[in-house]
């Protein structure tokens, strides 16, 4: 009788340790079955050889020799970057990691970094890869940045050579130097009569001439460090005219060293037929309400925009708030004819190096009479680490990274019933 309560106990004891092990080993975490997915949704679209990021993220190797890094930057939350506040508007293209998945990569490095096997059965994601674009336009020479330590502001114009109107579904721009190149707006031409500015500074008189003729399209795209491609849901598209050119407005930092520039458009055709148009909506610092938009020495100060009653129904694809150094939030939302308020978004902590184009997740409809309202705070103060003067100085508008501004850029399309169902998410 002992005998067999002792073989009882040591089928308990044995089932016991094994119930144990595996829940030890259930918890092991590898590479390429819980931290790839993580990082391929999050980090990837910037961290990839062409990216906006300095290195790449798409491999173990290339994420297990920066292990430590990535556990301090996402403990930290200031990887990824994701500025728009969540619990006033999400957006499709959010990057914002719930605290689950910052504790399994914590996890992971602490544990030794397991890789794991590969997935034969499944190709892993890489982040939000792109197909071949369908057209790569690229400025027609290098162009020779100033080695005197000044910001530069220059124009170029590239021709399109498009033999038909067409439609385009994405727009990429790549910086060629992403040292100095510090933001670009790309701009439509149809004429061809703007083709005399390429090369031009912005400072120069000569420049004056080429703005007197009307752009088809004054804010093609906007890219600053950190912007993504821009995609729209089939059936809409931007339209680039037949034979136009691109202008492109470009900002580069200052730098004594002797560099070059010679950065390109991609556009990617709409595949299937386009019967909506996207447009652009504009509110500039001339909409601000309480001017003169200057910002005193010592001052902390709050400007307010208003789009006055607009005058058809609108479905949002896109927003894009833009402020320089001094800028500390952004906020913006409409308020309809029944009194009803619509979140478009809000930033608490405004971060010049960090510009998003925040794409909504549906078509997001503003009724016709609604007036589109935003508020802008800035600081001008020596409390603010951002500040470019010491001591502070007063700043008015102006393009330079010293001087401010205050935009709210839009991507619409004209109201249509049903497009409060229509999914931003790319097919």
């Amino acid at each position: 009788m002992k005998r067999i309560n002792q073989f009882v106990f040591l089928v308990f004891l044995f089932l016991q340790i094994g119930t144990f092990a595996r829940g030890v080993f259930a918890q092991i975490l590898t590479f390429h079955d819980d931290i790839a997915p993580i990082i391929h949704t999050n980090c990837t679209p910037c961290h990839q050889q062409g990216g906006v990021a300095p290195f790449s993220l798409i491999s173990y190797e290339d994420v297990s020799k920066r292990g430590k890094f990535v556990t301090q930057v996402t403990q930290s939350r200031y990887m990824p970057p994701w500025k728009a506040d969540h619990e006033f508007r999400s957006f499709l293209n959010e990057r914002i990691l719930a605290q689950e998945d910052i504790n399994k990569i914590k996890n992971w490095v602490e544990s030794g970094m397991k890789e794991g096997k590969k997935r034969k059965d499944k190709k892993e994601p890489i982040g939000a890869p792109l197909p071949k674009p369908d057209l790569v336009l690229t400025m027609t020479k290098p162009y020779n940045l100033p080695a005197d330590n000044s910001e530069d502001f220059r124009f170029f114009s590239i021709p399109t050579n498009l033999p038909k109107d067409t439609y385009i579904s994405a727009v990429e721009f790549v910086a060629g130097n992403k040292q100095r190149v510090h933001h670009s707006r790309v701009m439509i031409d149809s004429t061809n009569k703007i083709r005399g500015i390429d090369g031009i500074s912005e400072a120069d008189p000569a420049v004056y001439k080429f703005q007197t003729v009307p752009l088809a399209d004054e804010f093609m795209y906007g890219w600053v460090p950190g912007n993504l491609p821009v995609f729209f849901p089939e059936g809409i598209g931007k339209k680039l005219p037949k034979n136009a050119d691109l202008i492109l407005n470009m900002h580069y930092a200052p730098s004594p060293l002797k560099e070059t520039d010679q950065s390109t458009v991609r556009f990617y055709f709409a595949k299937t037929k386009v019967n909506r148009e996207v447009k652009t909506f504009i509110l500039k610092e001339d909409a601000i309400s309480n001017q003169p938009f200057f910002l005193p020495a010592n001052t902390k100060s709050t400007f307010y925009m208003s789009s006055g009653a607009i005058d058809k129904d609108m479905s949002l694809l896109s927003i894009q708030p833009h402020a320089h150094v001094l800028g500390k939030s952004f906020k913006a939302f409409a308020i309809t004819p029944d009194g009803d308020m619509i979140p478009l978004i809000k930033i608490d902590n405004w971060d010049f190096n960090w510009q998003t184009t925040y794409q909504f997740k549906t078509l997001t409809h503003v009724p016709k009479g609604s007036v589109i309202m935003v508020e802008g705070t800035y600081d001008n103060t020596a409390g603010n680490p951002e500040n470019p003067n010491r001591p502070p100085k007063g700043v008015g508008y102006g393009w330079r990274t010293v001087d401010e501004m205050m935009n709210l850029i839009i991507y619409y399309v004209d109201y249509q019933q049903g497009d409060e169902n229509i999914s931003m998410e790319k097919r």
